[in-house]
């Protein structure tokens, strides 16, 4: 058996009891990965909040950069002995098992082909701390220095993110670092040389830096001048209104007062989340909720509202699966139908679809524009993964002189200056969307009814057909309109004379990239597009027209972007092949490299020879 051999370039899978306060650990050792210079993709893959229960956390290890989740795992720290024989199985040929020897492996574990390494976590605890609530937190903390130990890892980075992360109580950076020394000199004194796989200092990552989607979303929202939040606890989405409350203190605290300028109100539920925010928004406000795949559904008849009665609204959406359906809360693209048309037909929101933690900070403070302009709820379509996982991003980025775009809001000099009748339904200009104005504007002047559709363009009351189907046109024109307005696809064109092409969005970005580049590498030209927003602009229809197969790449069983591709393009169904992943993990770039070898090896498109041999599980 030879043993895995790289530098820079692997994955440890980290196996823990939920709770156990090993998410600290863990994030330690992918932190200090990073400032080796390092690229690196964190994730926790089985996310549960439910203490006790198995939870596993990969960190990719990758001198070129991918941010993909690869798939196989080439090191396992095994510390939950609920998962030990799962964890053991499921390790590459050649990897490495590191499990707490302070109780033995079962005379079972007899694979031939890893490397095993005992290292005794919980008697080395027991003998060197006395404090037992400290133990299970400084036992993580040991396996950590151990890894730096068989990595050839740079100790002093660990040290120094040890005395940086208490800083403010230096007294508990003692004992941690003192069970990484413990760690680290076990391993040297027992394995030193054993594994094969290392880490050497780097200048990969540049300006990036590592943050999780839900901080950089709410970082956009208090950017793009949110004032008033709604909301309703919903994992995953709380956290990006707790970020938002840290940033508001920080950031929008009036000093001499000490009161923040912001109204966070927790509702009761995720229909008077959504309320809030409607209110809010008529009245001028910049306001926002954030909820995940059940609160998408429970929001949907406010949604028609708000599209109907032409109401800016921002929606922050963390798709996510379970726990209603059964599955433990993990990572899915599952809610575009249900956003796409949310209501009760005959409505079409606008969706925005960031695939990392910068474009979580620039979609969401350009929805709040984008929002105001159309008069219409703007949806930000980011997941579990992008939400609640930290990535290495470029930096936040924000233009000083940029002003905020509050659409056809007339003032009262504007009324006053009016020659014509004012309607808050009237179509001046011909682009779908119509004036209107803030409640206390004018003392006379600018007042209207908000009501859904039984209503002319002057907001009074009718039932007439030929004003609802006046009403619905006009609205499809805006529809057009927001089209010119909304993030453009990206589109990379490997081959201008490549037959096949990609179509996909969010976080399935990274992975695709890597296995197109792949095949590429192979000698199979596959050009891509990844969708940034609906509605679907021109070139995304361009691209499927020059493409005799047009493979759409996804996250949820039913292949929903390849069915809103159809529907809204009118296009030939089986020219559009849909590769998804739908295990509730994120997707894999190695999984993807196979199915994308299945699809291209039944059309004819690829030689059986020239298929990936990559395997192992997803």
């Amino acid at each position: 058996m030879k043993p895995l051999e790289s530098v820079n370039d692997f994955v440890i899978r980290f196996a823990n009891v939920n709770g156990s306060g090993s998410a600290s650990a863990n994030n330690l050792f992918a932190k200090a990965v990073f400032r080796m210079g390092v690229p690196v993709s964190p994730k926790n893959i089985f996310p549960s909040n439910i203490q006790g229960l198995p939870t596993w956390y990969e960190v990719r290890v990758n001198e070129h950069g991918y941010l993909g989740r690869r798939g196989d795992v080439d090191m396992v720290v095994a510390v939950n002995g609920q998962t030990l024989r799962q964890d053991y199985d499921g390790l590459a040929s050649g990897g490495y098992f590191l499990y707490d020897s302070s109780k033995p492996l079962d005379e079972t574990f007899t694979r031939d082909d890893v490397v095993v390494i005992g290292i005794p976590l919980t008697l080395l605890c027991n003998q060197h701390f006395d404090n037992p609530r400290m133990r299970p937190l400084l036992k993580n903390v040991i396996y950590v220095g151990a890894l730096a130990a068989l990595l050839d890892m740079e100790k002093q980075v660990l040290i120094d993110s040890l005395n940086k992360q208490f800083r403010k109580n230096p007294k508990l950076a003692e004992p941690n670092i003192q069970a990484l020394e413990l760690g680290y000199g076990y391993a040297m004194e027992q394995y030193a040389g054993i594994c094969k796989l290392s880490m050497r200092r780097s200048d990969r990552v540049g300006e990036a830096i590592i943050i999780d989607g839900n901080a950089a979303a709410a970082l956009g929202a208090l950017y793009g001048g949110a004032t008033v939040v709604g909301w309703y606890p919903i994992t995953p989405s709380t956290s990006v209104i707790e970020a938002f409350g840290r940033y508001a203190e920080q950031f929008r605290m009036e000093t001499d007062t000490g009161r923040i300028k912001a109204a966070i109100v927790q509702a009761e539920d995720e229909l008077a989340a959504i309320g809030i925010v409607i209110g809010a928004s008529w009245n001028g406000a910049r306001a926002f909720t954030a909820t995940s795949g059940p609160g998408v559904s429970l929001m949907a008849e406010f949604l028609g509202l708000a599209y109907f009665a032409e109401i800016p609204v921002v929606l922050i959406n963390v798709q996510r699966t379970g726990p209603s359906t059964g599955m433990p809360t993990r990572t899915q693209q599952s809610d575009l139908l249900a956003c796409a048309y949310a209501s009760h037909g005959d409505t079409k929101q606008v969706l925005l679809f960031p695939c990392d933690p910068r474009e979580c900070f620039e979609m969401t403070a350009e929805a709040f524009d984008l929002a105001e302009r159309l008069q219409t709820p703007v949806i930000v379509m980011s997941d579990l993964d992008l939400g609640m996982n930290d990535h290495q991003s470029p930096p936040l980025q924000w233009d000083a002189s940029r002003r905020y775009d509050r659409g056809k809001v007339l003032d009262a000099v504007q009324l006053e200056a009016l020659t014509t009748e004012w309607g808050r339904y009237l179509d001046v200009d011909g682009d779908g969307i119509c004036y209107r104005t803030y409640p206390g504007t004018h003392p006379t002047k600018g007042a209207y009814f908000t009501r859904g559709t039984s209503r002319n363009e002057y907001s009074g009351y009718t039932e007439d057909s030929a004003a609802y189907v006046h009403n619905m046109e006009r609205l499809q024109r805006k529809w057009e309109t927001a089209k010119g307005l909304v993030p453009r696809p990206t589109v990379k064109i490997r081959d201008a004379g490549a037959r096949v092409g990609a179509i996909f969005f969010g976080t399935t970005t990274h992975s695709a990239y890597e296995a197109i580049g792949r095949l590429h590498r192979r000698g199979v030209a596959i050009n891509s597009l990844r969708i940034r927003a609906f509605p679907f602009q021109q070139e995304v229809f361009d691209f499927v027209a020059r493409h005799d197969l047009i493979l759409v790449i996804e996250q949820n069983r039913d292949g929903q972007l390849r069915t809103l591709l159809i529907n809204e393009g009118d296009l030939h169904p089986e020219k559009l092949v849909a590769v998804t992943s739908y295990d509730g993990l994120p997707v894999a770039s190695r999984f993807l490299g196979r199915a994308l070898d299945a699809v291209l090896l039944q059309h004819g498109l690829l030689e059986p020879t020239t298929a990936s041999a990559q395997g192992g599980a997803q």
